[in-house]
């Protein structure tokens, strides 16, 4: 692999040299003095970007807990969802990319299911959301930033609904929390979900949740997955350690990672992903494309990750020489996922990119349009995206 080989696939993100490097530290006993202090300097951490993940840095969020998995985001989806519910539960799922596909998948093998669902990249419909959730809906759960098609999500207005009802409110900010505004307590979450591998900056292989405060004692370890028993990954949390084996190199790459973020700050760590963000999606408009998902009232595009319609020359069977255009320049971009492959290309912001760094995929998805005879501004998406960076 070169040496400046650009990974902008919306995770695993870059990592920084000092996060490599604690990972090749020699090992320690998961139940050592040191790897306890490893775990405080993360959970410390990350209770710092939970709480503080406002563009002022404001609390928006007090008195819960941040728990550390030994697993990625997906273990931490189904541990909020399995601990909050029993088999005869009905929870609601909001759907409207692979993602929330995800939760209702997660949710269907321990609780009954009534789904909420629109097309993959259209909006939510927060009114049709309110019709599905009644007074016996135990859960909500809703993707923030919906990875597979660059759309954020009402968070705030759904949590109104689910607390309109009483219902508990899960929330997946794996690619949001890190890199975005996301409150808590203001929004009415009750779990939050966020990955090491994206806005964090960490190795993938490592995720963790936010238990708002008072949600404890709604957590049912007796029903849990063994692995996912929440209540005994409070218990060992308080001792800075988890119930299990932990992977001891990837809890020091969190440490430093999320020490990193509060060394930024996320108040100048949110505005530079929003700068970031509208620079790159106007670059791709200057350039002639177009962006895929649909907007309403309550959504708006992601501050993390950008997805764009594959222009035709690109799309479906010839979207392969397009991305091989891109490797060849030593960028990494990822495609659609599932029925949306060779329909669109995401790239993300997430983490400690540059703006050279930014640019340098602009430029290289420009010239890589050009090189499968898709008439592409290459030099207007440039120049566009300089001037955003530049306010």
């Amino acid at each position: 692999m070169r040496e400046d080989f650009l990974l902008l696939n919306p995770g695993p993100v870059p990592m920084s040299a000092e996060a490599r490097e604690a990972m090749s530290e020699p090992m320690v006993s998961h139940r050592s003095a040191a790897f306890e202090a490893v775990y405080e300097r993360a959970q410390d951490g990350l209770e710092y970007v939970f709480e503080r993940s406002t563009p002022d840095e404001t609390r928006a969020a007090r008195g819960g807990e941040a728990l550390i998995l030994n697993g990625t985001a997906t273990m931490g989806m189904e541990a909020a969802v399995a601990n909050l519910v029993d088999a005869e539960d009905e929870l609601v799922a909001v759907v409207n990319g692979k993602f929330g596909r995800r939760f209702k998948r997660i949710a269907d093998r321990h609780c009954e299911v009534t789904p909420v669902e629109f097309d993959w990249g259209d909006p939510i419909d927060v009114d049709t959301v309110a019709e599905a959730v009644t007074d016996d809906t135990e859960v909500v759960t809703v993707v923030h930033n919906e990875t597979s098609t660059g759309l954020l999500n009402p968070v705030a207005e759904i949590g109104e609904i689910a607390a309109d009802h009483g219902a508990r409110y899960v929330v997946d900010g794996v690619t949001s929390i890190g890199g975005d505004e996301f409150r808590i307590d203001d929004w009415g979450v009750d779990i939050a979900v966020t990955d090491g591998q994206k806005a964090l900056a960490a190795p993938p292989g490592i995720s963790a949740l936010y238990v708002a405060d008072g949600v404890d004692a709604h957590v049912d370890g007796e029903g849990a997955p063994f692995y996912e028993d929440l209540d005994w990954h409070s218990r060992k949390a308080s001792q800075h350690q988890t119930p299990f084996t932990s992977a001891v190199p990837l809890f020091r790459g969190l440490a430093v990672a999320v020490e990193e973020i509060e060394a930024e700050g996320m108040e100048g760590r949110i505005e530079r992903h929003r700068r970031q963000s509208t620079a790159f999606r106007e670059a791709m408009w200057a350039m002639g494309l177009e962006s895929f998902p649909e907007l309403n009232a309550e959504s708006d595009y992601s501050n993390t990750l950008t997805a764009i319609e594959l222009p035709e020359g690109a799309r479906e069977e010839d979207s392969g020489a397009f991305f091989d255009a891109v490797g060849e320049r030593g960028v990494s971009i990822s495609g659609g996922q599932a029925h949306l492959g060779g329909e669109i290309f995401r790239v993300s912001n997430m983490g400690n990119l540059t703006s050279d760094q930014l640019l340098r995929g602009i430029r290289a998805i420009g010239e890589a349009f050009e090189q499968v005879g898709v008439d592409v501004d290459t030099e207007a998406g440039i120049e566009t995206a300089e001037s955003e960076l530049r306010d």
